[in-house]
């Protein structure tokens, strides 16, 4: 499909930024593991706002990546642990330059042409600004959906600022052409991921009581040789 199902909160936005920056940047450290993930959404540069995220958080927002069909899931072979990437390249069919572009968008807010060209350049190289305008018009007129919007300009600057339409707070007079499929609640969210503990502690408690049980048997077993 060429559709995304439903838009991002801020968490889910920025943890999918991430996993499509690092993708691109670090790819022989990605997928990513949940820690490496949460420092990712963490870090100083390349990030408007900073943010303090939790694993919670992480893991609650790759909750609703993975509903939404956005990240998965990676088990490798040779991982110890479980590691995280994005599909968004499953739901959007985006160029590089595209990828780049809506990327930056997410990660650093919005942005002019010139912002976009420069702090584009680790994940694609524009010759001109007349090649940024190109790609964010194609961005703007995409259909079904369009990904970004032209802000109208304010007071006091020269140049407007281009928004991405992924999340639901993105500015702008609309969000996009297609409406809106809903969303998990945090509520929804919260629940599920309590869910998830109480399994865990039960699976805990299940393995306590087979080891238990088997000790219990070989105690016997050991008094009965001196029977």
């Amino acid at each position: 499909m060429d559709q995304l199902s439903a838009l991002l909160n801020d968490a889910e936005l920025r943890v999918l930024g991430s996993l499509v920056e690092k993708a691109a940047t670090t790819p022989d450290t990605y997928p990513l593991s949940l820690n490496a993930l949460t420092l990712a959404c963490n870090q100083l540069t390349n990030r408007d706002p900073v943010v303090a995220f939790d694993e919670t958080t992480v893991v609650r927002a790759l909750d609703g990546l993975r509903e939404k069909r956005l990240a998965a899931q990676f088990a490798g072979a040779e991982s110890r642990v479980a590691k995280y990437k994005h599909t968004l390249h499953d739901a959007v069919l985006l160029t590089p330059a595209e990828l780049a572009i809506l990327n930056v968008l997410m990660l650093r807010g919005p942005q002019t042409t010139g912002e976009l060209r420069t702090r584009t350049e680790r994940l694609f190289v524009f010759d001109s600004l007349p090649e940024v305008e190109e790609t964010l018009t194609g961005l703007i007129q995409r259909m079904p959906q369009a990904l970004v919007i032209k802000l109208p300009r304010q007071p006091g600057t020269k140049e407007s600022r281009y928004a991405q339409l992924l999340s639901a707070r993105a500015e702008g007079p609309t969000l996009g052409t297609a409406p809106p499929g809903p969303k998990p609640e945090l509520a929804t969210l919260t629940v599920r991921a309590e869910n998830e503990r109480i399994a865990h502690l039960e699976k805990e408690l299940a393995t306590l009581r087979a080891d238990f049980q088997s000790l219990r048997t070989q105690f016997t077993d050991f008094r009965r040789q001196f029977d």
